[in-house]
């Protein structure tokens, strides 16, 4: 058995470190004949292209909507939720984005501030219209279509 097996792990980071450019560890602090660290280069090369925009998910749209409608009527969250007979935490993370509440449950919460759910989702399929078109590089450049090739319209799959 000639092969040597020191106790140390090797730690692989989970994250990037930022580059550094020269990090040679001094000879005295490591003991002789033990693995060197890698050293850091940094990185040359084309620049990495910015993060796209990120698309809002629906629950925040929605959420969002819940929250502005409920405010625009000045009623507190308990309020809402007592009507809506479903409970003000939930109601809450639901308005935060935080629940992908299921259908009987936006309902519910539709009805408490008295719209329906189809207006429910037209104002947040209104947002995510408006985020789309804020977000796309085309829409400042591209002509208006004609009225027969523009669809407006809601489109809900199950």
């Amino acid at each position: 058995m000639s092969d040597h097996v020191t106790d140390e792990a090797r730690v692989i980071p989970l994250r990037p470190t930022a580059p550094e450019t020269s990090r040679t560890p001094p000879a005295a602090v490591a003991p002789a004949g033990a693995p060197r660290p890698p050293v850091l280069v940094p990185r040359r090369g084309p620049e990495a292209p910015a993060p796209a925009a990120k698309e809002p998910l629906w629950r925040d749209l929605v959420g969002d909507v819940l929250r502005r409608e409920r405010l625009a009527q000045e009623r507190t969250l308990k309020d809402v939720a007592d009507a809506a007979r479903i409970s003000m935490p939930y109601l809450s993370e639901v308005e935060r984005g935080r629940k992908e509440a299921s259908s009987e449950v936006l309902a519910a919460a539709a009805r408490a501030l008295g719209l329906g759910l189809t207006d429910l989702l037209s104002l947040a399929q209104g947002e995510l219209t408006r985020h789309a078109r804020a977000m796309s590089p085309r829409s400042r450049t591209a002509p208006a279509r004609s009225s027969a090739a523009r669809r407006d319209g809601m489109c809900l799959a199950a």
